[in-house]
């Protein structure tokens, strides 16, 4: 396990370490956009579900394989509203679909976070993103047990804004 500000390593053993950890993620001051890569089943959607329940949106939560872009406006404690995006971008085909459907709009979007699963099918399209979450699957051998194995890591985008990883812990 790595603990600095930066970089954090985290291994989920459970659907509640899921949850947890997303609820630390809502903690954060998060805007511009978060980049889940991982494979198929890794738990990408799963993360989102707890992450936008946590920063308070009520109701059932949609997976974008096939709209590309799921929106949400997420009503604050304070009052105001936060824009959250989350985008699978596994079926497209070209990173100019983008720019058809308008993706820039949600990225210049202020105070708007944006989550996108297999950003790195646009990866020359789309601007740094404020977090990298790489998510892998691991089997333990020893015993059949499954876990996801968390690297969070803060681009030059995330640094600059100040933020910092190390307090997070599962």
């Amino acid at each position: 396990m790595t603990d600095n500000k930066y970089l954090q390593t985290l291994i989920l053993r459970s659907e509640e370490d899921t949850q947890r950890l997303a609820e630390q993620l809502a903690a954060l001051p998060l805007t511009g956009s978060v980049w889940l890569a991982g494979d198929l089943g890794a738990g990408k959607t799963t993360l989102t579900r707890y992450w936008l329940q946590a920063l308070g949106h009520k109701g059932a939560v949609k997976s974008p394989t096939y709209t590309l872009v799921e929106p949400y406006s997420i009503q604050q404690d304070d009052g105001t509203t936060k824009p959250v995006y989350h985008a699978d971008l596994y079926r497209l085909q070209d990173p100019e679909e983008l720019s058809f459907i308008g993706f820039d709009e949600y990225l210049d979007e202020p105070n708007a976070l944006v989550i996108i699963e297999w950003a790195s099918r646009a990866d020359g399209y789309l601007p740094p993103p404020t977090l990298f979450i790489d998510m892998t699957q691991v089997d333990n051998n020893n015993n059949g047990d499954e876990y996801r194995q968390i690297e969070l890591r803060l681009s030059r985008v995330g640094q600059a804004q100040g933020l910092d990883l190390s307090a997070i812990k599962i």
